[in-house]
Parts: structure tokens; sequence; C-alpha cells
């Protein structure tokens, strides 16, 4: 720290970021005995969860809302909270629009040419059987993990998709899951993605896939239940501006000038906000290069509002995808005891960007139409309406998560859960399993627990020795 060198730390650590992944952490660290204290820039915990309110009182998900078999971190969590679950309607037919034309199915797939269902098989079986892991720290990349990062996942897609309409799935598969365009992703990335959360089957499923299951409450009430028993040490409208570090431990300077000094942090929060912040000294090069090379997806999330669940009464699951509309993915998100109905659309990508330029009415009108395509008539007189453009919200940067382009896990990924000094890294981009997840974010949060645990146990106050 760079003043005030005999002052000792006010606390053992401080957690930057209310999210899933620095509750965990704080939760974690106060259960070994150390002293804590959480920072969040918002007036709420929760980060990318986040709830609203229904005409009904009802609460609905602004922001991650899904969990699935598998993800152990979360279900173990979400059982020790005292929190339920309940299944994501999926009964009836779903709706697809493949190159503008509206069929409706049921099972897994819509009925397709032979052709078509043999290059989408293949492509996602190279896909799911060429996975890579993120790097780790202090270990290089392999050969073909290098090869596979140094191309985009569009150059991917045109070497291994053998039709155009198996490579504009594709594309649709790329914007459903990385709210981002396959010329921006590197190939590896999407790789070691698809790795960590079990396959793209799983990810693009909804029984027995990543949205089996949704939290009853609304999926904020794990970050709350974690802060109402951290009690003061989360510390709610207090940004951060910068981090001056040394061996001795850090001084963490707040937006209204006050600090907080303590012997270790955990940064919590997506790569590129990270990067906002100053540091002083400067940190290594590449965990430098690395948050400027890790972009957030971008989503906007809209929760339409009905009288009732009109579709459930046409045999429709309320589920619809589309390979050209900008409300790409849709599923029915009524919270159970309600009487509404709600339809959640997703518009990612470069749909995303468009729709945020039309006015607020113009883009209201071009997402109810898309619906009113897929359901029909009674989708054009919604109650109530409810959009949230992740971008445009300060503290998260994008949704649904960071991904990064070609060469930056080749040159500077090692970088991504390395310490530095006595600053430890969380957040769902950092996590060795599902990566971007809820779970993610719970594994990241207990790891750099751990990290940190394990330093201050072997390490005496007043010293600090910057191991990793």
């Amino acid at each position: 720290m760079t003043e005030s060198r005999d002052m000792s730390p006010e606390y053992d650590v401080v957690v930057i970021g209310a999210g899933v992944a620095g509750l965990t952490a704080a939760r974690e660290l106060v259960a070994a005995g150390h002293t804590v204290t959480v920072l969040e820039a918002r007036d709420r915990v929760g980060g990318r969860l986040h709830n609203g309110i229904l005409p009904d009182g009802a609460p609905i998900e602004l922001g991650g809302q899904w969990v699935g078999p598998g993800q152990t971190h979360v279900l173990s969590l979400i059982s020790e909270l005292g929190l339920s679950l309940f299944p994501t309607y999926d009964s009836g037919r779903h709706v697809v629009e493949l190159d503008g034309k509206r069929v409706t199915y049921s099972g897994r797939i819509p009925r397709a040419s032979p052709v078509l269902l043999a290059d989408l098989a293949y492509g996602l079986w190279q896909l799911d059987h060429g996975g890579q892991p993120l790097p780790a720290p202090g270990i290089p990349l392999s050969a073909k993990a290098a090869e596979l990062d140094r191309q985009t996942f569009a150059e991917w897609i045109g070497k291994h998709m053998r039709t155009e309409r198996g490579r504009r799935y594709m594309r649709y598969i790329t914007g459903a899951i990385f709210a981002a365009e396959p010329e921006e992703l590197s190939a590896l990335w999407v790789s070691a993605f698809l790795a960590a959360n079990g396959g793209t089957d799983k990810l693009i499923s909804t029984k027995g896939g990543a949205q089996q299951d949704r939290i009853v409450g609304g999926s904020q009430q794990i970050a709350l239940k974690l802060a109402e028993r951290l009690g003061d040490r989360v510390r709610l409208s207090s940004p951060v501006s910068g981090i001056d570090w040394d061996e001795r431990g850090v001084r963490v300077e707040l937006a209204d000038a006050s600090t907080v000094t303590a012997r270790r942090a955990i940064v919590a929060i997506p790569p590129v906000l990270c990067g906002r912040l100053r540091y002083t000294p400067d940190l290594p090069g590449d965990r430098v290069r690395l948050t400027e090379q890790m972009p957030m997806g971008r989503v906007i999330k809209i929760n339409v509002v009905y009288g009732e669940p009109f579709w459930r009464t046409t045999g429709l699951s309320g589920q619809a995808n589309s390979t050209t509309r900008a409300v790409g993915t849709v599923f029915d998100n009524t919270p159970p005891g309600s009487e509404l109905g709600v339809l959640l659309g997703f518009i990612d990508g470069r749909h995303a960007d468009q729709v945020a330029r039309l006015s607020t009415r113009e883009r209201y009108r071009q997402n109810v139409d898309d619906l009113v395509a897929y359901f029909g008539p009674a989708a054009g007189d919604p109650i109530d309406y409810i959009e949230t453009d992740w971008a445009a919200e300060q503290y998260t940067g994008g949704c649904f998560g960071a991904f990064t382009g070609p060469s930056t896990l080749t040159r500077f990924g090692t970088a991504l859960r390395t310490p530095v000094g006595p600053l430890h890294w969380a957040g769902a981009e950092t996590s060795r399993t599902s990566v971007g997840y809820m779970d993610g974010a719970i594994e990241s949060g207990q790891r750099a627990a751990r990290e940190v645990s394990e330093l201050l146990a072997r390490i005496p106050v007043g010293t600090n020795d910057g191991a990793a």
C-alpha cells in the first residue's frame, strides 16, 4: 500500500462484488474464521441475478434463472439455503421458424431433411468431442488447443458444417449460448465452454438440460439469502474505483474517496469490469491484456405478461426458436401459482445491437410482433412488458457472460485465475466447471476462498509473501 504502511488491515479479506461468486467466497471465509467485508457497487445484491415484480406481485427473473442436472454446487447451495425448485414448463408442441417457415413439433428436435440432420449431428458431435479445457495457471496450451484458438468460431463452422442451413443453425446456437456472433468468438473458447458445461445438447435442452428448473421466488433469492446471513458485512452502494496493493495487503479506494484495508482481496466481478479499476502498482501485462480482450455478450431479455398462459390451451409449450427473428429464443416463464402467463424472450448478439438502436416504442412493437408470429394474435396484446438490456447495466456490462476472441487464451489465458500478489479473481468466467452459470460462479467463489484461507493460515499477520 502506498501510504500509512504501518496501519494494520481492517479485515483479513475484502471481497469486491456481491454477486453469487463474491457472496459465496465471503460465506466460506467467514465460516473459516476470517474477518471479511463485501463491497457492492449497486444498491442490491445478486449481480446478474435480479428479480422483478409482475402485476400480481409475483417475482420474475430479469437475469440468470435456470439450474440443471449435474450443477452440483448450485443445487447443494439451494438445498442448504432452504430454497426449492420447480420445472420449466415443457409440455406441448414447440414452435420453430427455419428460413422463414414456421412449424411445430414435439420431442427434442423438429422434423427436417436427413441431410440437414446428419450435418447438425456430425457438427455437434465434433464440438462435444473436441472439448479443450480453459488454460490453467502455469500450464501452456496443448498444440490442439492452440490451433483451435487461432480460429474464429465462424471459421470453424465454415470448415466443419457441410450445408448452408446447418451453418445458419450453428450461428443461431452460438447466439443462444454466447449472446455473440461466431466471428467474435475463439473456437477454443467455444470448445472449452461446452466441455465445462457438459456439451451442446445439455446447454440447449430443457428437460435433462441446463434449462430444466427454476427457483421458487426467483433466482436472486440465492444472493438475498447469502447476504442475509452475512449481515452488515455486505456494504451496498459502495463502488470501488481503485486498489493499491503490495506485499502487505490492499487498500481499496471507493468512489466516495473512503478506503478499506485488508490482508487480501477477492475481485468477483466480470473481467471487463476488473479492467476498469485503477491498480497501483499496475497489474502484470498478461492480466491487463486479458481483461481488455474479454468482452461480455450482448443480450436483451424481455418478460412479456398476459392475463393467462393462452398458448397452453392451444397445446403449445411456449418454447420457440428462429434462425432469423430478433427474438430468437422464447420460453414459458410463468411463475408457479400465478394466474398470469409470461413469455420470456432473448434478443442476442447483432440482433440486440440492432434492436437497441430503436426507440422504446419501436422495440416493443417489433419484439411483440415476433411473439405474434410464433403464437398468434393473442400474443399481440400483453398487459405488461418488462425489458432488461444487460449491456446498459453499468456494473455488469453485458450478459450472458464474457468470452475471448482468437489467440487471446493462447497469449494471456493463464492469467484468468492466477492471483497477483494479494489479489485473487472469482466470477463465473473463472470457474473450472459450469463456466458462465450460477453453478460456476459458486465454484469460483469457493476456489478463491480456499486460495485465500490457505495463504492466511500460513502467513503471519503483518506480512504477505504474495504467493499464489
